[in-house]
């Protein structure tokens, strides 16, 4: 989408207009940035109209005037936002970005004045009130208790001073946000680790040298290599250069990102956002940020959450360190006269792995094409729940990268739309992510959901295949996952549609679905090599999983440190003069994190936890799920069958169809048909038994 200026009122605003386009997809080629400004406006207005009108009925309270009005509330605000927000992370522009700042703000204040609303406040508490004598159904009265549940957490019940602060300490955490994210995204553009010649390319395979050179003639760099800071160009770097001094300065610029001094710096930005946040607790009765976030989770406080992770730090820093002692010896015996650094655990990690696995790359990296992994996701899908899935050609997306997939159920009916937006670009935020254009659900019709799973892929040299790692794989499967969580939702209201549920239940869907990657029989129809064809020879795909939980100890850790830290500065009682790197330090002295080991997410850059309230105190969510889903597949491996037809009805009818329908909890049991194993996730990554809470899960 082309840059451009602000207008007043672009005549003709395509985003105010009725979407003639297949399946309703926004009109990507007429959307300019200049629309978006008059558009938000006339949706903040119109929702505006629209909670007055439902705030100010003198009628009686009831489900249909108080919450279903509600939740017809705002179409043309979710409608616009929903384009701009995509578009602001996936393919993002100076243009947008300005708009963005602008409408951080804005956006918060009106949200904050819906949740503060006295009379609609009231409303709500009245129907909550009375729910079980109103003869409601199971979903409607899921919404009341959403809704009662939304506007107490957000204050709505305090005084005016209270709710005055609140709501200026909303609208200044969306700007804080807004920035943090924006700065990040400068940083990882602005840096190219450029090679320029066989001397600097020393070690690397085939498949980074070609995929280096695309991103350095995108990076105006025709004729040499650039390394980026996306993970999938970083990460092979340092696994695979055999120039310690590059892997430093390659290392150090990517854990960096957000501290380097100058106007992108996070540092200031994230330690007001932890001020802000504590005071917000504070304000609603809680004794940090932690509490409050966590009250509302399967986990249900910081206690919980804090169990499991500490349940499996020690094993896994007890793993990490024979690791290291591991990769320390391969030093030594090569004659290495230093210690095991971060930029060198991928590299001697990888010797490692192919000394004992017999187990290279190289070797496996041909099988593992994009194109059939995306094949491989698609059939697993008709496998479990009868999705067929058709590439359509003849739609306007937003970038000629994105791809469009017409979604039908067993039985040939409308299902929605799946987007796939696969690879790393200046204009695309770092990481992975799935998203909608549009939620399913029936309130106003028969309304389809529009997916969109966004990764950062590096791109292969024109005409060839994109080959991806096993860990990419993995992510495309994970996104997925989520996307499926969205395209199967099968509920009445948008309140409580696809992946709108607890952030600690969120994952599970995803996660579960990466089980299915490692399915021999999935493997040996799409790990296909790239050149020939042949499928991935049997010994080959039992040495690849044989070797799936090597350097586990790594993993974990890197992994729990983040999450550990992430809890550490949320429920931190001293705030005033927080110094996130002087915390971080101390955090990670506390633990012991073994030497040549970071955090995964550093604070500067750490975007689940400071883009936004995302995962904020809620980092943990992935290994909560976790324990859910190294559980949950065991039900189709205790049915003897991956695919069994039984398990994924119920997979998709309590967990994939049914949204925020009921308590995480009691989905989990009426899948499983009992609580979760804790010791699965032990099991699943390969770690030594150490006990797990039990009453906490």
């Amino acid at each position: 989408m082309a840059e451009g200026g602000a207008a007043a009122n672009p005549p003709g605003n395509p985003l105010l207009l009725d979407w003639l386009t297949p399946f309703g997809l926004p009109p990507f080629h007429e959307i300019r940035p200049e629309h978006f400004r008059p558009a938000f406006e006339a949706g903040i207005a119109e929702q505006e109209a629209e909670i007055a009108a439902i705030a100010g009925d003198p009628a009686a309270p009831t489900f249909d005037n108080t919450v279903a009005a509600l939740e017809r509330s705002g179409q043309t605000l979710r409608r616009v936002s929903g384009v701009f927000f995509n578009l602001a992370g996936a393919d993002s522009n100076d243009a947008l970005q300005a708009i963005e700042r602008d409408m951080a703000p804005a956006l918060a204040r009106h949200r904050t004045r819906i949740l503060l609303d006295s009379a609609l406040h009231a409303r709500i508490a009245d129907l909550f009130a009375r729910r079980d004598s109103l003869g409601l159904g199971e979903e409607e009265a899921r919404v009341i208790e959403r809704y009662h549940t939304m506007f107490s957490r957000s204050g709505a019940g305090l005084g005016q001073a209270e709710k005055a602060r609140l709501a200026a300490i909303a609208e200044r955490l969306s700007v804080l946000g807004t920035g943090f994210a924006q700065n990040l995204l400068a940083d990882e553009k602005a840096y190219a680790l450029v090679l320029e010649g066989e001397e600097d390319l020393a070690g690397l395979p085939g498949f980074l040298r070609a995929a280096a050179a695309r991103a350095a003639a995108d990076r105006g760099h025709p004729g040499k290599h650039v390394i980026t800071l996306s993970r999938s160009s970083i990460e092979p770097f340092l696994q695979f250069s055999t120039r310690r001094d590059l892997r430093e300065a390659a290392f150090q610029a990517w854990v960096a990102r957000g501290e380097g001094g100058g106007d992108t710096d996070n540092r200031a930005i994230a330690a007001e956002m932890v001020r802000l946040r504590a005071e917000r607790a504070k304000i609603l009765g809680y004794p940090s940020f932690a509490h409050f976030r966590l009250d509302d989770t399967m986990a249900g406080s910081p206690e919980a959450a804090y169990g499991l992770l500490r349940s499996v730090w020690a094993p896994a820093r007890a793993q990490a360190l024979r690791e290291a002692a591991a990769l320390q010896g391969i030093v030594q015996a090569e004659g290495g006269n230093f210690e095991i650094a971060p930029w060198d655990w991928r590299f001697y990690a990888e010797r490692r792995r192919k000394d004992e696995f017999d187990l290279d790359e190289n070797e496996v990296k041909p099988y593992f094409q994009l194109d059939r992994l995306v094949e491989a996701a698609f059939e697993t899908a008709n496998r479990l729940f009868g999705l067929t899935f058709r590439e359509r050609h003849d739609l306007a997306l937003y970038h000629p990268d994105v791809r469009a997939w017409e979604v039908s159920d067993a039985a040939g009916k409308h299902v929605g739309l799946f987007l796939g937006d696969y690879f790393a670009r200046p204009s695309k935020r770092s990481g992975a992510w799935m998203s909608s254009f549009r939620t399913q659900e029936r309130l106003a019709g028969d309304i389809r959901p529009i997916v969109l799973n966004v990764m950062n892929f590096s791109k292969a040299a024109e005409g060839e295949p994109a080959l991806l790692s096993f860990d990419d794989a993995r992510t495309l499967f994970h996104e997925f996952g989520h996307g499926l969580h969205g395209l199967l939702s099968d509920v009445t209201y948008p309140a409580i549609a696809g992946t709108s549920v607890s952030r600690d239940f969120v994952e599970f869907p995803s996660q579960l679905f990466e089980h299915w990657l490692e399915r021999p029989e999935i493997l040996r129809k799409f790990a296909l090599h790239a050149d020939t064809g042949e499928p991935m020879p049997e010994a080959l795909l039992d040495k690849l999983l044989a070797a799936r939980n090597f350097n586990q100890g790594f993993a974990t850790v890197e992994y729990v440190a983040s999450a550990l830290v992430d809890l550490d500065i949320h429920t931190s009682e001293d705030v005033e003069a927080i110094d996130l790197g002087e915390f971080e330090r101390s955090a990670l002295d506390r633990l012991g994190i073994p030497a040549g080991m970071v955090m995964r997410h550093r604070p500067p850059h750490f975007a689940h936890i400071f883009a936004g309230d995302g995962y904020s105190a809620a980092y943990y969510s992935y290994l909560w799920s976790e324990v859910l889903d190294a559980d949950g597949f065991d039900a189709f491996l205790e049915a003897g069958d991956a695919f069994d037809p039984a398990t994924a009805e119920r997979l998709k009818d309590y967990v994939y169809s049914a949204g925020y329908r009921r308590d995480p909890k009691e989905a989990y049991r009426l899948f499983r048909g009992r609580e979760p194993d804790p010791d699965a996730l032990l099991r699943k990554r390969g770690l030594a038994a150490a006990p797990v809470p039990t009453g906490e899960m």
